[in-house]
């Protein structure tokens, strides 16, 4: 049973961890960017897109369909930049081990 608090109160720990993790990661930004630089997505650690940045000379009411494209591929790199910034977080809280731990984050 000595065995079992142990483990009891490891667990307990990576929780708290992975919870100070998560809300480190709610405040850090990270940026996706298309265009040279015309529009840009700003997502937060935990993947939410939290702003978009669009340069007033790319706006073309005869091409909204490439402002459009812009702004997908800002996001997707944005997006893509925050799964690597968790993944690189996670990766250090667990020593490099691959958890599946539903609930915890």
């Amino acid at each position: 049973m000595k065995n079992m608090g142990s483990f009891m109160k490891q667990a307990q720990r990576m929780k708290d961890e992975f919870q100070r993790l998560q809300e480190r990661l709610a405040h850090t930004r990270v940026e996706g960017t298309a265009g040279g630089g015309m529009v840009t997505a700003v997502a937060d650690g935990n993947q939410n897109l939290v702003e978009i940045r669009i340069q007033p000379e790319v706006v073309n009411p005869e091409d909204v369909e490439m402002l459009q494209d812009l702004i997908v591929a800002a996001v997707n790199e944005a997006r893509s930049r925050s799964q690597a910034l968790m993944n690189d977080e996670m990766s250090k809280l667990t020593g490099g081990l691959q958890l599946n731990l539903p609930g915890l984050i």
